[in-house]
């Protein structure tokens, strides 16, 4: 039997004897929890350890690209895509608007100066053109009348200065033969006072005569100034309508090749439409598209270079064209030294085109490490390339090909320059 809460002991009847049995210290149960509180705190011991340290993935290097820190010449180029051109073009526009009436070549074709491309047909001009030849026609007939009428004004004034000349000479004559006679009182003074007024008469006639003669030839000098004048107007506005109607006639203003020919018979074509365009065929320059992310840092005469067959050729920028259209602008690009043997219009070049001097510098190669890490760190490789670490890096210029290394890394060292888009917030890697 029990004896009390506290009893160690058990008693049990056995063939009328009375037995002690000892009470059993570790049952099932309470093996069972104490070995669940005590994985509990090995759970927790692990954690803390673990999380107390750096994180660790491992990853297999076939996986992965690792690249070498190099020191080696260093120059900061960016890649475009040129398309070679004629070095001149001239653009081809209707100066006067009509209908396209006559095509005398086909697109393509080489022209000389002066050779007719095609005609257009404009019968308001031309109306213009025969209105403008009918009045200048008119002025000048009306010129030539005004000169027939000056000449015989003139003609009738001469005849009439003749006759007062003619008409005082006569009076004069009177006039001195009286003075004498009355002075020998030969006549009367009522003769000769008759005498000396008609001198003086012919003497106010022939001033006034003369007098006229001078201001009808002066008015008829002015006249026929004003005409000629006016005439000399109307003709150069006649010689600018004829060369109207002879633009209609579009030649080809240099010699060089008709290209983008866009004008067929029976359409019509407004003033200043562009027909087409005449590329001049003595050289040629290479055009290329810029981001404008680079537009403050491209300026005339920056050098680049392109691969075509087995020789490597240079370009300089000659002219920039600053208008930004879809995010890119352009610039037109010249050969330098020579241009390569059998280019041709339209075609592609893959351009470096330079935007620092060559430099020694420490070299990074690009890779997929950037996404993430946007250039600030880095997991370099240890010595025994079993463990990558990250470290803290700062980049500067960079090209296609590389970063420039302004801090964290040396030449020799070793780094995982592949994608760490699964890396998470690892601290190190470890390389299997």
């Amino acid at each position: 039997m029990l004896m009390g809460q506290d009893t160690r002991y058990l008693f049990k009847k056995n063939n009328n004897v009375d037995r002690v049995i000892q009470k059993k210290k570790w049952g099932t149960k309470r093996l069972l929890t104490i070995g669940g509180v005590s994985l509990i705190v090995i759970l927790i011991a692990g954690s803390y350890v673990l999380t107390s340290g750096k994180s660790r993935l491992n990853v297999e290097k076939e996986k992965i690209t690792i690249s070498t820190i190099t020191k080696a010449s260093f120059q900061e180029f960016i890649p475009v895509n040129g398309i070679v051109m004629p070095l001149t073009t001239i653009y081809l526009d209707a100066v006067e608007g009509g209908r396209v009436e006559e095509r005398f070549v086909e697109d393509g074709a080489f022209m000389k100066k002066g050779q007719p491309i095609l005609k257009l047909v404009n019968t308001d001009l031309e109306l213009t053109l025969a209105n403008q030849e009918t009045a200048v026609f008119d002025v000048l007939t009306q010129m030539q009348n005004t000169r027939n009428n000056s000449d015989q004004n003139t003609i009738r004034q001469l005849n009439q200065m003749a006759e007062v000349e003619n008409a005082l000479a006569e009076t004069e004559r009177l006039f001195k033969l009286n003075k004498k006679l009355f002075e020998q009182k030969a006549v009367g003074s009522q003769e000769f006072k008759s005498s000396e007024n008609n001198y003086k008469y012919q003497l106010r006639r022939k001033k006034l005569t003369l007098e006229t003669l001078l201001k009808d030839s002066t008015s008829s000098k002015q006249q026929i100034s004003q005409m000629h004048e006016s005439y000399s107007r109307m003709q150069n506005a006649l010689a600018l309508m004829r060369r109207k109607v002879g633009d209609l006639i579009v030649r080809a203003p240099v010699d060089g090749q008709l290209t983008s020919l866009d004008a067929e018979i029976g359409q019509s074509k407004n003033k200043g439409e562009r027909l087409g365009q005449l590329d001049v065929v003595n050289g040629f320059k290479v055009r290329a598209d810029i981001d404008e992310h680079y537009i403050s840092r491209i300026f005339t005469g920056l050098v680049g270079d392109f691969d075509l067959g087995d020789k490597t050729y240079k370009l300089r920028v000659k002219k920039i064209f600053t208008q930004v259209n879809n995010g890119r602008f352009q610039v037109d690009l010249e050969f330098v030294d020579k241009v390569p043997a059998g280019i041709r219009k339209g075609q592609s070049l893959q351009i470096r085109l330079s935007l620092s001097d060559e430099r020694q510098s420490v070299l990074l190669a690009k890779g997929g490490f950037f996404q993430q890490t946007g250039g600030n760190w880095i997991f370099k490789v240890n010595d025994a390339g079993t463990m990558a670490y990250k470290v803290d890096i700062q980049l500067g210029n960079q090209n296609p090909e590389y970063y420039e290394v302004l801090e964290g890394l040396k030449p020799g060292d070793k780094v995982v320059t592949s994608s760490y888009e699964n890396y998470g917030d690892m601290q190190e890697l470890v390389l299997r």
